[in-house]
């Protein structure tokens, strides 16, 4: 919702925003690489605290430490 509301219809789909996997207070979602600064200017503008721990380009590289 943050997403869309800060960048719209048309960055939303242009983001490709995908939900892979969702827990009580953390998500990992994939988006288009070149929407990445996008969806992070949306995090900032949001009323909730939404904090992006870390960006990888392959789930593998995401979940390991």
């Amino acid at each position: 919702k943050v997403i869309l509301e800060f960048i719209g219809v048309l960055g939303y789909a242009a983001a490709s925003v995908k939900f892979i996997e969702t827990s009580d207070n953390k998500a990992i979602i994939a988006i288009n690489r070149e929407a990445l600064n996008k969806v992070r200017a949306s995090f900032a503008a949001a009323k909730e605290k939404i904090k992006v721990i870390k960006v990888s380009g392959t789930l593998a590289g995401l979940r390991r430490k």
